[in-house]
């Protein structure tokens, strides 16, 4: 019986997907995170075999949780949820390891399938998804600047609106670190003010519009 670890900020989606995995009969639903911080703690106490995480999540978003687990977890099956199929978005979370995204409006008729594959330790696309994976494969973009994960972090935060004073609790350092981690990435991004930072985060789907 395959362990299966649920990461989603909505709570009656949350019990929907439960709800559906239960009705199939052959898992157990070992954890339910609210945010990105508890997806990364019941991953590492846990230790399912599959982790269906939603993409926009409070805190850490779920490619930064991808990122974290697999650190300690290499072998963790993941589903990622999103809600677009953006290019961007899609060479981000394949490059971290998740062997299959849906969108949310797919989950209906492709989400026990993709469990049933995973549980497998097989890979499960739709062909929607497959299309976007081609499309961001052949495209010739500019590559975003690189930010380090904790400054990524700190522009999550300030796009959802917390203060640096509040961002540097969440995050065990001082304010003066996110003042500068803040000042690096407006300096990488060519950001000039607040507003270009948000923007830019919602751009990246490091936030939900």
């Amino acid at each position: 019986m395959a362990r299966v670890l649920l990461a989603e900020d909505h709570e009656i989606v949350r019990r929907g997907i439960r709800s559906l995995l239960e009705s199939y009969g052959d898992w157990e639903i070992c954890g339910e995170a609210a945010d990105g911080p508890e997806a990364v703690r019941l991953a590492i106490q846990e230790r399912p075999d599959v982790a269906i995480l939603d993409y926009f999540m409070p805190k850490l978003n779920g490619l930064q949780v991808v990122r974290q687990v697999r650190k300690v977890l290499p072998q963790i099956q993941i589903l990622m949820f999103t809600q677009h199929d953006n290019e961007d978005l899609i060479r981000d979370i394949l490059r971290a390891g998740v062997r299959s995204f849906l969108l949310k409006t797919e989950a209906d008729e492709h989400l026990i399938r993709a469990v049933n594959a995973l549980s497998l330790s097989q890979p499960y696309f739709t062909a929607r998804a497959s299309e976007a994976m081609l499309a961001s494969f052949i495209s010739s973009r500019k590559p975003a600047p690189h930010l380090t994960a904790r400054e990524r972090q700190t522009v999550q935060f300030i796009a959802e609106g917390a203060s640096n004073k509040k961002i540097a609790a969440e995050l065990g350092v001082s304010v003066k670190t996110i003042e500068t981690h803040r000042s690096t990435a407006m300096r990488k991004l060519g950001a000039k003010s607040m507003a270009e930072l948000i923007r830019y985060a919602m751009r990246h789907k490091l936030v939900e519009p």
